[in-house]
């Protein structure tokens, strides 16, 4: 079942989006050569709890694993799709890109967004994929009209994607969320017609994640039972941002 949110609950759902954002700002600003992924994960964790809030990733349950997950982050870096566990042995170097994705409940209402971020001087078509990415999300973004369908953003982001020369993750998704960390409908980034199709109304809020790889789409799953890596070795990007559907057209609750 979707679940609309009132407006009371959106302005809720807009405290815990902006505490989102300025965690991964400041996080984007710690990422340069030599800083470890542990490193973020301490200063994520320490502005999280400075907030009064709650790490949502941190003690999330997944059945498929079996396990807990274990930190506030996940640090995702170069072939790594996502779900990457923060380390001190992880040691970013020039030419990495490392995605930074994270999520707070506060107030009883979730926030959930990632970013991507160069380390360094970055391969021009590297920096491709970054951009491809990131602007596959902000036209998905305006797609998120009521009356529009969820397909609408999923084409949104399908299109530009491959016609850019790149390859979408199919294995995850974006997803709804609320008083729930993931919530009904799942967002994919490819328009799959097994999918239910609803009609967007005003209240529904959805975590859109474009996740697209430089090479082939495959994925595989690393020893450590988390991380998510491309089955090719190529490079991977990430972006995401909860979105409302709003009687002026999309809210985006995770950026100013």
């Amino acid at each position: 079942m979707i679940v609309r949110k009132t407006p009371a609950e959106l302005d809720k759902m807009r405290a815990s989006g902006l505490l989102v954002y300025r965690i991964l700002q400041e996080l984007g600003g710690m990422v340069k050569e030599g800083v470890s992924t542990l490193d973020l994960e301490e200063a994520a964790e320490r502005m999280v709890k400075e907030a009064g809030a709650r790490p949502a990733f941190k003690n999330y349950y997944v059945p498929a694993v079996g396990q807990r997950y274990k930190y506030v982050l996940c640090t995702s870096v170069n072939d790594e799709v996502v779900h990457g566990l923060p380390s001190a042995k992880r040691i970013l170097k020039s030419g990495d890109i490392v995605k930074i994705d994270t999520g707070v409940e506060l107030n009883g209402y979730f926030g959930d967004s990632a970013i991507t971020v160069g380390v360094g001087e970055i391969d021009p078509a590297v920096q491709k994929l970054m951009d491809v990415t990131r602007e596959s999300l902000e036209l998905a973004i305006r797609q998120v009209k009521a009356g529009n369908r969820l397909f609408d953003i999923c084409a949104a982001v399908e299109g530009h994607v491959t016609s850019n020369g790149f390859t979408i993750v199919r294995e995850f998704v974006g997803h709804g969320i609320g008083t729930q960390l993931h919530e009904e409908p799942q967002v994919p980034n490819y328009v799959d017609r097994k999918n239910e199709n609803p009609r967007l109304k005003e209240g529904m809020v959805l975590a859109i994640e474009p996740m697209v790889n430089a090479g082939k789409p495959e994925t595989k799953v690393a020893s450590d039972k988390w991380t998510a890596q491309t089955k090719d070795g190529s490079y991977s990007a990430h972006f995401e941002h909860c979105v409302a559907v709003t009687a002026n057209g999309p809210w985006v609750l995770t950026r100013p």
